[in-house]
Formats: C-alpha cells, structure tokens, sequence
C-alpha cells in the first residue's frame, strides 16, 4: 500500500464523517423546526377557539340564514346604525373678502410656478443641452438625407439602358 492509497483512504473516511455529521445536523433541524409547527399549530387552534367564544358572547343572536341567500332573497346592506335619516352636509360658505384672498393666493402660486419652470428652462445649462440636442439630430438628418440620395441614384442607374452603346 503505497501512500497515495492510504490518503485516498482517509479522504474517503473524512468525508464519510462529513456526510454523517451533516445528516445529524439536518436531522436535529428537521426536529426543532416540526416542534415549532406543532406548537404554531395549537397555538392557532387555540385562538380559533377563543375567537368563537368571544362572538358567540358579543352576539347572541343567531346569524343569518344561508338558506335565504340561496332562496335569491333580496339582502339589505346596513350603511347607518341612528334612527333618523342623515341629511347631507352643506359646503360651507365662504365670505367674498375670503374667497378673493383664496383666489389670489392660489393664482399667486400657480404664477410662481411658472416663473420658477421658465427659469429654469432658461438656464444656462439647458440652453446647453437644448443646442447640443438640435445639432445631433441636424447631422443625424444630413446623414439620413445623404444615404437616401444615394440609394435613389443607384436605383437610377439601374433602371435608364446605357445610351452610349446605342451611339
């Protein structure tokens, strides 16, 4: 047995003891993570319970039948629990002094707004942007125009007979 077996051999048994500890350590992950599920599970089932027990407290009336939903019965849908009708509530009223002053603040800001937007699209560095953008797409369409001229002079010559052979 020469040495390069006896290394093969310990490889081969460190990596079984690799293999076991590894199992050993799934399996006692596998049993703390089934007692949490079990305890999640009777901790569900007793609030399940208690929440019964408190709406059978809070309403002692039997619910609804499911037989009348499924007759077609018409179903009302409670929007309001007080006696009488509620009216709806009138918009408040506003002085003429007071509507003015809300008239003008609101067109002061709305000015303001557009002075601040006109600025700054005036500045400097937009100007920049705007300039270098128009004389991209200048070369862009000089470029296209360019090839366009060529492509249709080729089309050209290819179409007209050759006249100089006739002469």
């Amino acid at each position: 047995m020469t040495w390069l077996d006896l290394a093969l051999v310990a490889g081969l048994l460190l990596a079984l003891a690799a293999a076991a500890a590894l199992a050993v350590a799934l399996r006692r992950e596998r049993r703390g993570t089934h007692a949490d599920l079990s305890a999640s599970r009777a901790d569900a089932e007793a609030l399940r319970e208690r929440l019964d027990r408190l709406e059978s407290r809070l309403s002692p009336e039997p619910a609804a039948d499911a037989t009348d939903e499924a007759d077609g019965a018409d179903s009302y849908v409670i929007t309001d629990l007080t006696d009488q009708p509620s009216e709806p509530e009138a918009a408040p009223r506003v002085e003429g002094r007071l509507f003015a002053d809300l008239v003008l603040r609101e067109t002061v800001v709305k000015a303001a707004g557009l002075v601040h937007g006109v600025r700054r699209a005036a500045s400097p560095e937009a100007r920049f942007r705007m300039r270098y953008a128009y004389g991209r797409e200048v070369k862009a369409a000089r470029k296209r125009r360019r090839v366009e001229l060529r492509r249709l002079r080729r089309v050209a010559a290819t179409a007209r007979p050759e006249r100089e052979d006739a002469a």
